[in-house]
């Protein structure tokens, strides 16, 4: 975008959040290709969510105020991760603006309005350190919230809801057609209620009576330690408000558990690999690792003999079972190292140790040696 944010808004640079807002809302219902037919409407309508994405977030916006520059092209910075919806398919502000426009103040050919919130769905990225010690984290996503301006009811001040008079309240209008095969009823649903059978005298001129608004929002979510990749976490009443007060729907956030530079999961197991030498291995060995709990350190006992890929299992130093008291184990994989490079004195200890085991290896050659193997 070329143009200075505050302007495609409409705001100065020191208007409140609640401003911003305001000033979103006001546009996006004037700038929407639903009710907009200008040849560079949907244009507008993205550069203005774009403007709103950056002045709605405290952090883009101070980023932007101090370089001028837009922050996270591509839209959402650390705390902005991947929103789907569960029906499938991407679930943005223009499809919650859309949804707005065929509702109560804009539906069209007497389709049958849902007065309940759906539910929507979000994919929320975790690591394993968080998701070993359980996590706070703070998601946005776009919704139809319930309308500030009226509570919910979708009524202006003073205004009520009153049974439609155009249905009388049944929802359906009933007409008669007279063909050559005589008198066709037929039952439609009413274009003016949307089937509710009621209407709003005074609808709220902030929501346009629906009682609900296209809004951002930002929640806070609580991750249980132990949580594992593809459960959901749902919480009620945070998907999509209801009109004029009905249930709102639920917000189903799906855990996406991110790899380990180190340790790979197993139930509540975790699984690791390290290389100890041919001395560790055959003499035994205390080895310490970073554990997976903050400032955990675990010891790995090594045996005597131990061979390459042995598995050596420590006990209570995996993950933490789910909503439980206890924790998996943590399964360390063995590779052993050979030396590739040993001096004089160390070959000679290795062919020493070779020769009392019964051990077939190549002896050292002298210098003359090796200049005779050069010649020959």
């Amino acid at each position: 975008m070329s143009s200075d944010l505050y302007e495609i808004l409409g705001v100065s640079k020191d208007a409140t959040d609640a401003e911003i807002k305001k000033a979103f809302r006001s546009k996006a219902r004037e700038l929407h290709p639903d009710v907009n037919k200008a040849p560079d409407a949907e244009e507008r309508f993205k550069e203005l969510n774009e403007a709103y994405d950056v002045l709605s977030d405290s952090k883009k916006r101070a980023q932007y105020d101090r370089f001028g520059t837009i922050p996270g092209a591509g839209g959402g910075g650390a705390q902005y991760v991947d929103f789907d919806d569960i029906f499938g398919g991407g679930f943005g502000m223009e499809d919650i603006f859309s949804t707005f426009f065929g509702g109560a103040g804009g539906r069209s050919g007497g389709a049958q309005v849902r007065k309940e919130g759906r539910d929507m769905g979000r994919g929320l990225h975790l690591t394993l350190q968080e998701v070993a010690t359980g996590v706070k984290k703070e998601i946005v996503y776009d919704r139809l919230a319930p309308c500030e301006e009226c509570g919910g009811t979708g009524c202006a001040e003073g205004g009520q809801e009153v049974t439609c008079s155009k249905c009388n309240g049944t929802g359906r209008i009933t007409t008669v057609q007279r063909t050559f095969l005589g008198n066709m009823q037929s039952v439609v649903t009413c274009d003016e209620c949307g089937g509710t059978g009621h209407t709003i005298d005074t609808p709220c001129p902030e929501c346009e009576g629906q009682g609900r608004i296209p809004d951002r929002q930002k929640l806070s979510v609580e991750v249980p330690a132990g949580i594992r990749d593809g459960q959901q976490l749902r919480l009620r009443g945070y998907g999509e408000a209801g009109m004029n007060g009905a249930a709102a729907g639920d917000l189903i956030v799906t855990c996406r558990i991110d790899p380990h530079e180190f340790f790979e999961r197993d139930g509540d197991d975790l699984h690791a690999r390290i290389s100890i030498s041919i001395f560790q291995a055959a003499l035994g060995a205390e080895i310490e690792l970073d554990g997976i709990m903050p400032d955990e350190r675990v010891k790995v006992v090594i045996p005597e003999g131990c061979q390459y890929d042995q598995v050596v299992r420590v006990k209570g130093k995996g993950m933490p079972q789910l909503r439980g008291s206890s924790r998996g184990d943590l399964l360390v994989h063995v590779a052993v190292t050979v030396p590739k490079k040993m001096n004089r004195k160390q070959r000679f200890a290795m062919e020493t140790l070779a020769k009392e085991m019964g051990e077939s290896v190549k002896p050292t050659e002298s210098c003359w040696q090796k200049i005779r193997d050069v010649f020959n």
